[in-house]
């Protein structure tokens, strides 16, 4: 992440993570303002970009939240998720999120306002 749009601008911050969510606020050329879920804004070039959807359970949670079988809150609870913990995302329906935990063979449903990284009320397949 560089402070400007442009290599000759410097280095803010180097993300060591890959697939971690970033939400585009602007757009400059080839490059990209970015914001992650600390708020943390700066510029990154696009080819270091993916289209894959990712989240992050709440950093802002105080309590885990619930991975379940369905997306309903009496359904099978699969695992519980401390915040932080990073997902991909296969689809939302503005409620409930059908997610896999990265790097595991776990997949259910949480709560989409548990999320960081999937606007509130945003649906998409």
């Amino acid at each position: 992440m560089r402070v400007g749009p442009s290599t000759i601008y410097p280095t803010k911050w180097i993300y060591m993570k890959p697939g971690l969510p970033l939400e585009i606020i602007d757009e400059y050329g080839h490059w990209r303002q970015v914001r992650d879920d600390a708020g943390t804004t700066g510029w990154m070039h696009s080819a270091l970009l993916s289209g894959l959807r990712t989240a992050v359970v709440g950093p802002w949670l105080k309590t885990n939240a619930m991975l379940r079988r369905s997306p309903d809150t009496t359904a099978t609870l699969i695992a519980e998720l401390q915040p932080g913990v990073l997902l991909q995302l296969r689809s939302c329906t503005g409620t409930w999120c059908s997610v896999s935990v990265q790097k595991h063979s776990a997949s259910g449903y949480i709560r989409q306002s548990m999320l960081w990284g999937a606007y509130p009320g945003e649906m998409f397949r």
